[in-house]
């Protein structure tokens, strides 16, 4: 689970590849397009760019990027629902390249979107970065868990408690999981070196989900939205390395999730 400085630098290169796809992602998100649309463009990207999408027939995913619109938690599959004004869409992007991965994803609006969801997105994406607050040697799988719940319940939102966070290199998830609910001082010790997908996913209704029958696209229960957001971060002494970066995205949209005034 210890990454080496090259190994890192490794998987920091696959992590930027997945960001620059992304706000490829960002330039084409709008009503009337759709997650088809978004799904071929990506892996042309990745492609062009000397990677490979990590996604693409993992156990059978269709897919080089998840799509998942409103009630979507995760796990969508690019089809041909075309976005509509109002929508909100989870894309999740997975690349390998030069043997190590890098897995990334980011909460869009489309068009106008309701103050209440914008508000899950803001929210979920600030849960994110007290996570990574947190990620640091000698503190616990727990302490993450525990920033992102405690921050999220507080709203009156939920943490899904069947999808969790994992670690990251060689394989798209590695050992440990990292849940987005926890104690603080629990479950196994951070240690420098280790790389871990942070990523809350959090529900502005009840925290139960449900899969469909295509095997993969998970539905919140109560059919409210879900909001996720995730990096790629390095554990280290005093403060997390992020690897992954939303820049691109924001340099695309002009809009900053974390910083929107609602």
């Amino acid at each position: 689970m210890i990454k080496s400085e090259e190994e890192i630098e490794l998987i920091r290169e696959s992590s930027l590849l997945v960001g620059k796809t992304l706000a490829e992602v960002a330039k084409l998100i709008a009503p009337g397009v759709t997650t088809r649309q978004l799904d071929k463009v990506a892996e042309e990207f990745i492609r062009d760019n000397g990677g490979t999408p990590g996604f693409k027939g993992y156990h059978g995913f269709p897919g080089s990027l998840c799509t998942s619109v409103n009630e979507v938690v995760v796990h969508g599959i690019p089809c041909d629902y075309a976005l509509k004004e109002g929508d909100i869409v989870s894309v999740d992007c997975g690349v390998k390249k030069n043997g190590y991965f890098g897995d990334s994803a980011y909460t869009f609006p489309v068009g106008e979107v309701d103050k209440e969801t914008l508000l899950l997105m803001k929210r979920t994406i600030e849960s994110l970065y007290r996570a990574i607050d947190v990620a640091i040697e000698g503190n616990r799988v727990g302490d993450i868990g525990y920033a992102v719940q405690s921050y999220v319940e507080g709203f009156g939102y939920s943490v899904v408690r069947d999808l969790v966070g994992h670690g990251l290199g060689k394989d798209l998830h590695e050992k440990p999981e990292v849940p987005n609910y926890g104690r603080r001082g629990n479950g196994k010790e951070l240690r420098s070196g280790m790389v871990l997908a942070i990523e809350p996913m959090i529900n502005l209704g009840v925290k139960n989900v449900y899969q469909e029958r295509d095997g993969w696209t998970i539905r919140t229960r109560d059919h409210r939205p879900s909001a996720h957001y995730e990096h790629d971060v390095v554990i280290r002494k005093g403060k997390a390395e992020v690897l992954s970066t939303f820049d691109f995205i924001e340099e695309v949209t002009k809009v900053s999730i974390l910083n929107i005034s609602i």
